[in-house]
């Protein structure tokens, strides 16, 4: 059961991919009870004073590399919500998050970028893994949860230039509400994935 639900998976993921065009900026909202896209919606940059490095990075690879990020924002979470509406029924099968989480490991495994869930709720599961670990992700967690959909800084790691992003992750699903209690009638956002990829020149 569960080596079916993941190959569907990564067929869906394969097909969204293929098919969708990522909206430049974007966040999940209910349409007639479904989740749907809305683009033309906020991203908030850091206003902290930049690095040198930050300065000396090339505005074009930053566009690139925040469009790669916004389509593998849009793949994922249109595959896990399209396999969460058709395939989980209850809390016994594999939830969202665990299928999200399969997805990122896969991708770090094979050297593709980083990204991970982070919960922005007074009630976490595995608070540990799952809370805001540095000073990006806490400034992305008040950014989001002050309404942006999307929060980046440009980072420098072991000499490399990456662009970092958390896109926020709302409740668009009355399905959420089987393995999260504390998610009925939340409003905005409960989440982010915060997403590590270099600078593509």
């Amino acid at each position: 059961m569960n080596l079916d639900f993941m190959k569907t998976m990564i067929i869906c993921a394969g097909i969204t991919g293929a098919l969708c065009a990522a909206p430049v900026h974007a966040k999940w909202v209910k349409k007639d009870g479904k989740p749907v896209w809305v683009d033309n919606v906020k991203t908030q940059v850091s206003t902290a004073q930049p690095s040198q490095s930050s300065e000396s990075a090339n505005k074009a690879a930053i566009n690139r590399t925040r469009q790669q990020i916004l389509m593998l924002d849009d793949l994922y979470k249109t595959a896990v919500v399209a396999i969460t509406q058709h395939y989980v029924n209850d809390p016994s099968t594999l939830s969202a998050a665990s299928a999200a989480k399969a997805l990122f490991a896969a991708m770090k495994q094979k050297g593709w970028h980083d990204a991970r869930l982070l919960g922005f709720t007074d009630v976490l599961f595995n608070a540990a893994e799952n809370a805001p670990k540095d000073e990006f992700e806490d400034n992305a967690k008040k950014a989001l949860l002050g309404g942006a959909a999307n929060y980046e800084e440009v980072a420098d790691i072991n000499g490399k230039q990456y662009l970092r992003m958390a896109t926020t992750v709302p409740v668009v699903m009355e399905k959420c509400v089987m393995c999260h209690a504390n998610f009925k009638d939340k409003k905005g956002s409960i989440g982010a994935i915060s997403y590590q990829v270099e600078l593509i020149q």
